[in-house]
Parts: structure tokens; C-alpha cells; sequence
């Protein structure tokens, strides 16, 4: 029995930290909308923070689209997808003890240290219009960007698939 919980403690701490720094990813739709009968699509905009990063979103996207059936034509699609990033600068405050003092050994003697620790979030918004003004299907995604363009574009990629991982949704009616 002691076995099983020696190994069940880490299992459960690294499930949980796995889930802590997962993309959050939100997706919210119409649901009066059959996405059943829409299989065409046109760009309306992609604005990214950086002009390289736009072909990179919209290469994501029309992957995700075209697997599940989905063509792109250059105007009047079924529906018209505008993607747009949004980045920030967060910064986080992290205190470090160095063991000693503290109200368990009657305090005084220890030390401590806070640092500013400052790091980018990326934001993607992707949102699909029914015409050009009805908003019928929209998806978020924020996650911390490394100084590493290809892991943030392996992000990118896995983002955006899981924005689209219960595209067409099922309609209620």
C-alpha cells in the first residue's frame, strides 16, 4: 500500500503541473449556427505583432480548416476568419529564503531574496463572421513566448489545433 502512494504523489503532482503550464485555450461559438453547411472561407484580416508571424497563423489555420473540409476562396466564403496576436510583458515577483529563520526557528536570521522576473504572453484571437459583422465562432489562445521562434511556433501550431480540435461543432437544435 505505501508502494502505491510513493508513486501516486509524483504522478499526481506532475499531472498537475503538466495542466499549470498548458496553453489555456478557449473556443466559444453560436450554437443556433449548423457549421455543417459551411465549408468556404475568406481571410478578412491577419495582424500580428510581428509581419513574419502572419503567414505562420494563417498557415496554421488553413491547415486546421482544410483537414476538416474546409476550402479557402479569396472573397464571399461561407464565412470570413479575421486572427489577430496581441502580446504583453508580464513580470511576476519571486521571493527565495535561504533556509534560515522564519517563524519555525524563532526568525531573525534568515534571508531572503525577491527578484522581478519579467516574460512575454502572446495572445491569439481567432474569430469567424458570418457576412461580414455576425460573429459566429471565436477562439483564444495565451501562452508564454520564448526567446526561441521555433518553439513558439511549435506552440503555435499545437495552439491552434486544439483551438480547432472540436471544429465543426455540433449544433444543439
Amino acid at each position: 500500500m505505501k508502494f502505491r502512494k510513493l508513486f501516486a504523489i509524483p504522478l499526481v503532482a506532475l499531472i498537475l503541473t503538466t495542466a499549470a503550464y498548458a496553453a489555456p485555450v478557449s473556443v466559444d461559438y453560436d450554437h443556433s449556427i449548423n457549421f455543417n453547411q459551411l465549408k468556404t472561407y475568406s481571410w478578412q484580416t491577419v495582424h500580428t505583432t510581428d509581419p513574419l508571424w502572419d503567414k505562420r497563423v494563417k498557415d496554421a489555420v488553413n491547415h486546421e480548416l482544410t483537414a476538416r473540409g474546409w476550402t479557402e476562396v479569396p472573397s464571399g466564403g461561407d464565412v470570413q476568419i479575421a486572427a489577430i496576436e496581441k502580446t504583453s510583458l508580464h513580470q511576476e515577483y519571486d521571493t527565495y529564503y535561504d533556509g534560515f529563520g522564519g517563524r519555525r526557528w524563532g526568525g531573525g536570521m534568515g534571508l531572503s531574496t525577491t527578484s522581478l522576473d519579467s516574460y512575454k504572453v502572446g495572445t491569439l484571437f481567432v474569430n469567424m463572421f458570418e457576412g461580414s459583422q455576425q460573429l459566429i465562432w471565436k477562439a483564444t489562445s495565451s501562452a508564454t513566448l520564448t526567446g526561441n521562434p521555433d518553439k513558439n511556433e511549435k506552440k503555435l501550431d499545437k495552439d491552434v489545433h486544439d483551438m480547432f480540435k472540436h471544429f465543426p461543432t455540433k449544433t444543439h437544435a
